[in-house]
């Protein structure tokens, strides 16, 4: 059903009554909470985490090709294909921060300097398909998502100290076989690839 433009949801809503923050670096801040509920009642824990926004380029070459890197990623303790992503700089460097503010770069730029600096190609042209929460359950940040074409090498990786990537290009029917079978395993970065799909009018 059609939501009302004068429809707030109001009696929908948590209120956060107490918070601690459990971690508190210049990487993360982890918080537990305790939430009033709309009828009154209060519970908790709940946790949640804050990081800083990020930004996902599908990149394609001039033939037809996507750039794409594979790296180590400790969550799920394997190897990824994904589509070359960081994060949005800020001027307080803090790692953490849902910043849509003026404290934070500006996300297309973000998106030209991780692709240069994880690839070393430039796009011809940008296309911002969606800015969406990243996990909207437990965390407050948002990843932007682009379509970069016109892909080309233009200089040498130049990677920070903690990246290990390898580039390879993909045709599409390589990803989509590897997201089917598991292989493309980020949720965001498929996100992207569907928007990008249907951006080309090819879903």
């Amino acid at each position: 059903m059609e939501k009302d433009k004068n429809e707030t949801y109001d009696e929908l809503r948590w209120e956060e009554v107490k918070v601690e923050h459990i971690v508190q670096d210049e990487w993360i801040d982890i918080r537990r909470s305790a939430y009033k509920f709309p009828d009154g009642t209060v519970f908790e824990p709940y946790y949640s985490y804050s990081r800083r926004n990020y930004v996902v380029v599908v990149a394609e070459d001039t033939e037809g090709n996507y750039i794409c890197v594979r790296q180590f990623r400790q969550g799920i303790k394997k190897v990824t294909t994904e589509f070359p992503a960081g994060g949005i700089e800020r001027e307080d460097d803090k790692e953490y921060g849902n910043s849509t503010d003026d404290t934070s770069e500006d996300a297309l730029l973000a998106a030209k300097r991780e692709l240069l600096e994880e690839t070393g190609y430039e796009a011809s042209e940008w296309k911002h398909l969606l800015t969406v929460p990243s996990n909207a359950t437990i965390a407050d940040n948002y990843g932007f998502l682009f379509l970069a074409t016109g892909c080309k090498k233009v200089a040498a990786q130049d990677l920070d100290d903690t990246e290990f990537l390898k580039v390879i290009k993909l045709s599409a029917d390589e990803i989509e076989k590897m997201i089917k079978n598991g292989e493309f395993a980020q949720a965001i970065h498929i996100t992207a690839w569907l928007l990008a799909l249907r951006s080309k009018n090819k879903l």
